[in-house]
């Protein structure tokens, strides 16, 4: 059998997007992640699978980007091109993780090493870890459920392009479904179906290797370890976010503008994005907690800083 991951662009574009930033910023700064399966129960236990992810951790190790895969980060107009020297160079460790099961049968897995590592594994082992948790669960009535709820979604995707108006403001739908897939092929035929069935509203993907091969745009910026490393970083705890914003801001001058606010929560986040970051970013993104609480403590936030609200994005 093949190896689940294939491809280094198998990933979340914004793992490329830290990465870069990482390398530039704090390239000698030192990570560790750890697995946590938020099920307290599964159908049998999961370090049962601890065999096959060794092999699949082995055979991503091996792996290097190809020619054809640098030129299409060479595409991307944020992508520098000494971050694309480096990754022609780059190949996975496999040192840096450390995999055990426990009495009750979990899944224990333990990344550690320099982050412009360390971080770079987190996707991959996430959806191997999926695939090879759901192969043991496949039946043809799974199958059926799965295509039987697409199509529910195909419908509801539908509906909403029906109903957009011209000069409403956009609703638009990304595909981020990598780190929680059921396999590489179903995640590309749910997003193809997509695509076919609302592409005035289906903006994209953040798998990379996707968006490569169905020529629709790469979607991602930042993720809570990017906000959340400058907590451990040489700034005052209390600046962690505005140090990790303008980072962001003086690396990627105008692209890549979303702004995460979650990571101690949204008013704590409110009161570091000021005018400058406010002007500066192109919107926000919302990842947990009530959206429309959120949304209209966004809202009041523009409104304060006398900024036209319909001129910011929120996702």
């Amino acid at each position: 059998m093949m190896p689940i991951i294939q491809s280094l662009l198998d990933t979340d574009l914004y793992k490329f997007t830290m990465l870069q930033v990482v390398l530039h910023r704090f390239p000698q700064a030192h990570g560790v992640y750890e697995f946590r399966c938020r099920n307290k129960q599964t159908v049998y236990p999961l370090a049962d699978i601890i065999p096959e992810l060794e092999q699949e951790l082995n055979a991503l190790c091996q792996l290097h980007f190809t020619p054809d895969e640098l030129n299409y980060l060479r595409g991307l107009r944020f992508i520098k091109s000494d971050f694309l020297d480096y990754l022609e160079l780059f190949q996975l460790k496999r040192r840096f993780v450390k995999i055990w099961g426990d009495e009750q049968g979990r899944l224990n897995i333990r990344i550690e090493g320099p982050i412009i590592q360390a971080m770079f594994f987190e996707i991959y082992i996430l959806a191997i870890v999926n695939e090879l948790y759901f192969r043991r669960l496949e039946t043809p009535a799974v199958l059926e459920e799965g295509e039987r709820r697409l199509q529910e979604k195909v419908q509801l995707l539908k509906k909403y392009d029906a109903l957009q108006e011209p000069d409403a403001p956009p609703f638009l739908v990304s595909d981020f479904g990598t780190r929680r897939r059921y396999n590489l092929a179903w995640q590309r035929h749910v997003i193809q179906t997509f695509v076919q069935a609302a592409p005035n509203i289906v903006r994209g993907t953040s798998n990379v290797l996707l968006a490569k091969e169905l020529g629709i745009t790469p979607i991602g910026t930042m993720a809570h370890e990017f906000l959340q490393a400058f907590q451990a970083l040489d700034v005052r705890l209390r600046d962690f976010q505005k140090a990790a914003l303008d980072a962001w801001v003086h690396e990627y001058r105008g692209d890549l503008g979303i702004a995460l606010t979650d990571v101690v929560g949204m008013d704590a986040f409110l009161r570091d994005f000021d005018l400058y970051f406010a002007k500066l970013f192109d919107g926000l993104r919302h990842d947990s907690g009530d959206p429309y609480v959120w949304g209209d403590k966004a809202y009041a936030h523009y409104q304060k800083l006398k900024i036209d609200s319909r001129t910011k994005m929120l996702t």
